[in-house]
């Protein structure tokens, strides 16, 4: 007996290699080898730092964007659940993996028996009293591995868990651009409102001025009225962008998850840097294999490869055993003697004959979910390859922008200024002055909004590119 029990044994250990997962290979042919080059694409030098190894601290220049950034990040509600998905995948994959150990039980039983014997207890009879005492370790249908059953359930269960961490460090990483951008954009509404303030003094202004002529004769009622039209016009401008801010606030509020002090808000938006401008030399597409969200793709396709093993290995008989190892005595004083000690081996095998189709169908479900798992995949890794390309695109021609619209901008304010000052000594007519007016108003407005299109480029070309990756310190750990 012990003799077929250590073959057994011996059997088990040289099965416990096979796997009957398929050999992972990670998809190819996804995306271009290359991130997209010339054209309206900026030509990057290349000694420019990468700004993939940039940490957010070091990215974002403004102390006060940085400090609301960090406080989102302690307080966010869905970081708060990212982290808490991390910590129930990792204490599932400790339970699936508890699996490939037997759990070893020690028993202690005592029996107590009186065997009465003769007629009725009476003469001639009598009585005897029985004990019998046992100790015991072992394990109970423990399943012997032989075809990676357990142990690829185990790897699907740890591959989920490094998806979920994956997931975590992608809702960090998307939480930090999401911040930046709901702050600049208070901060350039801000800007705007400013605008919108002064703009609407100066129409102010030039409507008591109108009214004035109008008043002594020299002036029209349409010059009135065009003038109340632009000043109006402004003041709805001023209502309109005063509810931007406040929606601004909220929505920046929200995302940082508490009340961001008036100190740490933004006051306007000058065009000063608040971030790094810099970009990586030499872009090749692997640099998306980085991003957390492909990462995590990938480790939900390796699962699903190991989900496949699972269900191959079903079509093979389960082998389970269940030992024990003891000492029995009468005499609780007798149980560890020389003589008391016994076991117990209890081999089996199981092998469903008829299930109608149930691993069949077990596994078929495993190479569909592999599937859709390896299209997951390669779409995530393409949709990096379009969020890249399209901020590398915009941040190609945005320079161009910015320098057109400055210009712009400043040539119609000193076209405003000589148009009022040709007005006031009567050479040019009032309608030129109001649309110059006009004119220097929604300049300083788009230049102020294409600000803001250049800033937050920078900020999505960070997050496509998996900035910050290089600091992972967990949102739990904050």
């Amino acid at each position: 007996m012990k003799k077929s029990i250590l073959i057994l044994l011996a059997g088990t250990t040289l099965l416990a290699g096979c796997n009957l997962a398929p050999k992972y290979e990670r998809p190819a042919g996804a995306v271009p080898v290359t991130l997209p080059q010339g054209g309206v694409y900026p030509a990057a030098p290349t000694d420019a730092v990468d700004v993939s190894r940039i940490g957010w601290r070091d990215f974002f220049l403004d102390d006060r964007l940085r400090q609301v950034i960090e406080t989102g990040l302690a307080n966010n509600r869905d970081l708060r659940i990212a982290a808490a998905n991390v910590q129930q995948a990792r204490a599932q994959y400790r339970v699936q993996r508890a699996d490939r150990l037997p759990t070893v039980n020690a028993t202690g039983t005592g029996v107590y028996t009186n065997n009465i014997f003769g007629a009725g207890g009476g003469a001639g009879g009598g009585s005897q009293d029985i004990e019998a005492y046992q100790a015991t370790v072992g394990l109970s249908a423990f399943e012997l591995d032989l075809f990676g059953r357990v142990r690829n359930l185990s790897r699907a269960a740890q591959e989920q868990y490094f998806a979920s961490e994956e997931a975590q460090r992608s809702a960090r990483i998307s939480l930090i651009a999401e911040i930046a951008n709901a702050w600049l954009t208070m901060a350039s509404d801000s800007e705007q409102l400013r605008i919108s303030r002064e703009t609407a003094k100066a129409f102010e202004e030039t409507l008591k001025l109108t009214r004035e002529q109008f008043r002594v004769g020299i002036g029209s009622e349409l010059e009135v009225r065009q003038a109340e039209t632009s000043y109006q016009g402004a003041v709805n401008d001023i209502a309109t962008l005063e509810t931007s801010v406040a929606r601004d606030q909220n929505a920046l509020n929200l995302l940082v998850g508490t009340t961001v002090s008036a100190a740490q808000l933004p006051t306007g938006f000058t065009g000063e840097p608040m971030t790094r401008d810099a970009l990586p030399g030499d872009i090749a597409s692997d640099v998306l294999l980085r991003r957390p969200d492909v990462l995590q793709a990938e480790h939900q396709l390796i699962a699903e490869n190991a989900n496949i093993g699972a269900a191959r290995a079903a079509f093979f008989p389960t082998i389970s055993l269940t030992g024990t190892l003891g000492t029995l005595s009468t005499a609780l004083s007798g149980l560890f003697k020389d003589g008391t000690y016994t076991y117990n081996a209890q081999p089996s095998v199981s092998l469903p004959l008829f299930d109608f189709g149930r691993r069949s169908g077990n596994l078929d479900y495993a190479k569909a979910s592999q599937k859709v798992a390896v299209a997951t995949y390669e779409k995530a890794v393409q949709t990096a390859f379009r969020e890249v390309s399209d901020a590398l695109a915009q941040r190609g021609r945005i320079g161009d922008q910015i320098r057109a619209q400055s210009t712009r901008a400043e040539a119609a304010g000193v076209a405003a200024k000589l148009s009022d000052a040709r007005f006031r000594a009567g050479v040019d007519s009032f309608l030129t002055t109001l649309d110059s007016q006009r004119n220097a108003y929604a300049a300083e407005q788009a230049l102020v909004a294409t600000r803001l299109v250049q800033a937050s480029n920078l900020v999505e070309l960070y997050r496509s590119l998996g900035g910050g990756l290089e600091e992972t310190t967990p949102v739990g750990a904050q």
